[in-house]
């Protein structure tokens, strides 16, 4: 039993530090808008601004993370013609929601999925800032909205605690807010799977590929980890109590692709975000850069070479999401 405590000590220990990445990641994102890198007037009323400067690649590593998931998102909404559901897995304090209600771009429902510790935290500001909570009640039609301290649903927009290594309640939780399994379906996951064991990552897309007909996977990650600069990554995180489980399938680009194509999916493209940064065009690169001077270039291609996109697709009514890219 001792043995037993002390695994389930462990887990919380970890889990704690991956609730902990939300917040790593929430800050540098107000920091970057804050520079200007990219327009979000969202993420001031979920993010207090940083004390600290963040460094300059790494504001600039998030814009093309910001920019490559953007371009394949609106690429699936584009093939669907919205006429489809977005699940946000990990979604942390993630504005996309807002963003594509403002671009008049949003899918048929939009859910987010995270820790119910996150939720209750989103929901709070949600509910406690009206220019979140009113383009929620706008975009609501139908029965009262429902709302309490760890879930929200409305008819375009919902939010759920839940644990994605939990599957079977997982997907209990996304019926009851109506999720339809017959409607396209993009998943994304930023920097998610890579904190789940490969069996609880593998079982994620397995159950993926097979409840949705038409579905797409964004997923933003580590990459090329089986190097020195990658072994620096893994063991800074660890310091902090935040292992990388799922680190086995983040050993190149092609075990990236593997997993989908393994576990039901059609398709599966990668590409390391040096390719993402340096494809982007070149009057975004020139007015980015002139934003904050970069000393060391060396460190940033570094940094891209160990970060990545990957998508996967499976179109059984031939929308045509094969053909996707970057």
């Amino acid at each position: 039993m001792a043995s037993a405590s002390r695994d389930l000590q462990g887990a919380d220990v970890f889990d704690e530090a991956v609730r902990g990445t939300c917040d790593d990641a929430s800050l540098c994102k107000r920091y970057a808008v804050s520079i200007g890198y990219w327009k979000d007037p969202y993420i001031e009323y979920f993010v207090r601004q940083p004390k600290e400067r963040k460094a300059p690649e790494i504001s600039r590593g998030y814009y093309a993370r910001v920019q490559g998931v953007g371009h394949l998102l609106k690429a699936f909404l584009q093939k669907t013609e919205c006429n489809c559901q977005i699940i946000n897995l990990g979604a942390g304090m993630d504005t996309l929601f807002w963003k594509l209600k403002d671009e008049n771009l949003l899918p048929r429902k939009y859910f987010e999925i995270d820790f119910p510790s996150i939720v209750t935290r989103k929901i709070h500001n949600i509910k406690s800032k009206p220019p979140l909570s009113k383009p929620i009640a706008e975009s609501h039609s139908g029965e009262s909205l429902l709302i309490d301290a760890h879930s929200l649903d409305s008819s375009r927009y919902a939010i759920i605690g839940a644990d994605l290594r939990e599957l079977p309640k997982l997907e209990e939780n996304l019926k009851k807010c109506n999720m339809d399994p017959r409607l396209p379906t993009l998943l994304m996951a930023e920097c998610v799977l890579i904190y789940m064991t490969r069996e609880h990552s593998a079982a994620l897309l397995k159950w993926a590929a097979g409840i949705f007909r038409d579905a797409m996977f964004i997923n933003y990650e580590q990459v090329n980890m089986a190097d020195r600069f990658g072994q620096i990554m893994i063991d800074n995180l660890q310091s902090r109590q935040c292992n990388l489980v799922g680190v086995e399938d983040c050993r190149s680009l092609e075990t990236q692709k593997e997993r989908f194509l393994l576990h039901g999916w059609e398709t599966a493209n990668a590409v390391d975000m040096v390719k993402v940064y340096t494809g982007l065009p070149a009057a975004d690169l020139k007015r980015i850069e002139a934003l904050e001077f970069l000393d060391e270039r060396e460190l940033l291609e570094q940094l891209m070479q160990h970060y990545c996109l990957c998508w996967a697709t499976k179109d059984s009514c031939h929308l045509g999401l094969a053909e996707i890219a970057l």
